[in-house]
């Protein structure tokens, strides 16, 4: 039981369902790597990694290390690919003990792991990381060749596979998209040709694994779709996907106010006419964005309302002037299901000029959560 008036529900039967349908697009031949960094995307990283882990997921994606520590320390035992790589001896000792797989992308820190490697008597699985396009991190395709050798000759290291990043695939032309594809295609192909068997080869992040069937290779690694979430608010097409995660607050005051009133900060919002204002628990240290200012909705007595008023830190305000069956102590839905009204994250993040991502990161990791099964 909490004492916040805030709570955020994780439904894990809908995480479960979202696995279904990536499943489904991807069909059997190609394995799937759930991201599961920024704890889970505000859903907690290891009770989402242990519902994925029993619904047969092949390997799990986390940022940094100490993601990947926190789900070996709570038993998660499928294989973790640490995405954002290591760069110390400290980090690759945790790496050759707790059985983790780093991307490398920099010559310097696969010698020390392999270092480290040679003293302990064990190899490590790598992925290497290509630029394909994203300028983030990773190869240049023209200095790929003489990173590869360079990397073949670290004996106690195994190359799984080369990993790339979609940077546009959610947008409605794919021409970029396509060519990073064919771009990593290449990379394959040389590196196959330099003697790696190269079985776990991915690209295809959310928007890649729904929009562009040819950038599935041997794996895929879908993130916000896991949650219900769309790549962007806009997205074309996407598959029938379940909200994981619910966000509900309560009524704290309700205010009548008369003609002409300012709300909240800088007065931004003037009351047209009397209306009923409510006064809600959450805001934008909840995780509400505060561009949802004067924008945005919420659920209160089965119907959506008006968000009016600046977000404050702890409040948000509401116009329910025209609802009458609810007071002080009434539930309040920022986000997911109240009646048959819903809000989605990418309902909240069309409000509020942002991506579901954002949404669901600022909301999960501010709140207390509970799970359901």
């Amino acid at each position: 039981m909490t004492l916040s008036p805030n709570r955020v529900e994780i439904d894990l039967s809908a995480l479960a369902h979202n696995l279904d349908q990536v499943k489904k697009l991807v069909g059997t031949g190609t394995r799937i790597m759930g991201i599961v960094k920024s704890d889970a995307y505000g859903h907690g990283a290891v009770p989402v990694s242990r519902r994925l882990e029993q619904n047969g997921i092949d390997c799990l994606g986390v940022s940094h290390l100490h993601e990947a520590l926190e789900l070996r320390g709570n038993g998660i035992r499928a294989p973790v690919i640490i995405l954002s790589g290591i760069h110390t001896r400290e980090q690759a000792h945790e790496v050759i003990d707790k059985r983790l797989t780093p991307v490398i992308y920099d010559v310097a820190s696969a010698r020390i792991l392999a270092e480290e490697c040679v003293g302990t008597g064990k190899t490590v699985n790598i992925h290497l990381k290509v630029d394909t396009g994203m300028g983030r991190l990773g190869v240049a395709d023209s200095d790929l060749g003489p990173f590869i050798r360079q990397i073949k000759a670290l004996k106690a290291l195994r190359i799984e596979g080369f990993m790339s990043h979609l940077s546009s695939a959610d947008e409605p032309t794919g021409d970029y998209t396509e060519g990073q594809i064919r771009k990593f295609r290449k990379a394959i192909e040389l590196g196959r040709s330099m003697g790696l068997a190269l079985p776990l080869n991915n690209l295809a992040n959310s928007a890649g694994i729904i929009a562009h069937r040819s950038a599935h290779f041997d794996l895929v690694r879908p993130g916000i779709v896991l949650y219900g979430g769309l790549p962007s608010p806009e997205f074309r097409n996407p598959p029938v996907l379940r909200p994981v995660m619910t966000f509900k607050g309560r009524i704290l005051q309700i205010r009548d106010l008369p003609d002409h009133t300012p709300v909240s900060y800088s007065r931004t919002y003037y009351t047209e006419g009397r209306r009923k204002i409510a006064v809600l628990s959450a805001g934008y240290a909840n995780g509400l964005l505060r561009s949802l200012s004067n924008r945005g909705k919420v659920l209160i007595g089965n119907r959506k309302v008006n968000i009016v008023g600046r977000v404050c830190m702890n409040l948000v305000m509401a116009d329910i002037s025209d609802i009458d069956n609810v007071g002080p102590g009434s539930e309040a839905v920022f986000l997911g299901l109240q009646g048959g009204e819903t809000i989605n994250g990418d309902h909240m993040a069309r409000w509020g000029n942002t991506i579901s991502y954002e949404v669901f990161c600022s909301i999960g990791q501010r709140n207390p959560r509970e799970y359901i099964q």
